[in-house]
């Protein structure tokens, strides 16, 4: 199988972490600097940063309230807070997308590559909700402009309608089905909105509820079968 698919299999990172890793160098196959895209098999000596790799045998989903100010990476050469250092198990597990290091919240982390590389698929319209508080007042025609899909110039796109709600004064709860790179942030600056704060609260069929902040659990079976129904991933953990 390919490089990234069994470094994501084995519960290292995700595909595209993966391919990330390869381009830096840091992954060795049989003690050769290994290639993007390049094959790999059982039989074959895997290490990433010197370690060895290997197949996992458990699945493992999680739920973690990222606090803010923890960045969802490996690369701590920036000396940062990083995601995994919240997660104390014997198991290695990688994150489900990002939430950048201003934004709290909800982020899954598994070592189930497939169920991770369908749910950040766009074409999925998978849900994720936020509560957001800026700097300036909602109003009805700020809720009807964000729900329409934002035109976003430095990205050259324009975000997917949405289902945005107003419930507060400088506060309103929106759900996604992207995630394009700080899409809040950038949906709301096009409006001359700063976020304040932006937590998110669920992803999918999983809840925040109330985990608190720095801390995680494990999903339940039928929380983790309903994902799977949902992400079209065939089999039970």
């Amino acid at each position: 199988m390919r490089l990234n698919k069994y470094l994501a299999q084995c519960g290292v990172c995700s595909r595209r972490e993966a391919d990330r890793l390869a381009e830096k160098g840091r992954i060795q196959v049989n003690g050769l600097i290994a290639r993007v895209g390049m094959e790999v098999g059982l039989q074959d000596d895997v290490t990433v940063d010197g370690k060895k790799i290997t197949i996992q045998e458990r699945e493992i989903f999680l739920a973690v309230n990222k606090p803010r100010g923890v960045v969802v990476t490996t690369d701590r050469t920036h000396g940062d807070r990083l995601l995994g250092d919240l997660i104390n198990i014997p198991q290695r597990v990688f994150p489900v997308g990002r939430l950048d290091k201003e934004s709290e919240g909800l982020i899954l982390m598994t070592n189930n590559g497939d169920v991770s590389n369908r749910i950040q698929k766009a074409r999925g319209f998978h849900e994720k909700e936020y509560l957001v508080t800026i700097d300036k007042p909602v109003s009805d025609q700020l809720v009807a402009s964000l729900s329409a899909g934002v035109r976003l110039p430095e990205l050259d796109r324009t975000t997917r309608p949405c289902c945005v709600r107003k419930i507060g004064t400088n506060s309103f709860d929106i759900i996604l089905t992207e995630g394009m790179n700080r899409q809040i942030r950038r949906m709301c600056e096009v409006f001359d909105c700063r976020v304040k704060k932006l937590e998110r609260i669920r992803v999918m069929n999983i809840c925040l509820g109330n985990l608190k902040a720095g801390a995680y659990r494990e999903l339940t079976r039928q929380e983790v079968k309903e994902l799977k129904r949902l992400t079209g991933v065939s089999g039970e953990s």
